[in-house]
């Protein structure tokens, strides 16, 4: 039986500690921004396609 009491003490504590953490980060704007970074994958397509063209024109030069 105490070790039952020892591992409801272990989880709770690891609860606490990880919610701890999260209030910090979502305090410091960790998760502010989920939209942007799902659309700037998809816009820096376009300019990794103009990139090789003006390689090529440097290395034909």
């Amino acid at each position: 039986m105490d070790i039952l009491y020892l591992m409801i003490l272990c989880s709770v504590t690891l609860a606490v500690i990880f919610l701890i953490i999260f209030i910090v980060n979502a305090k410091k704007g960790q998760f502010e921004d989920d939209e942007s970074p799902a659309v700037r994958i998809l816009l820096d397509s376009e300019i990794i396609k103009e990139e090789p063209e003006n390689q090529e024109k440097k290395i034909n030069l």
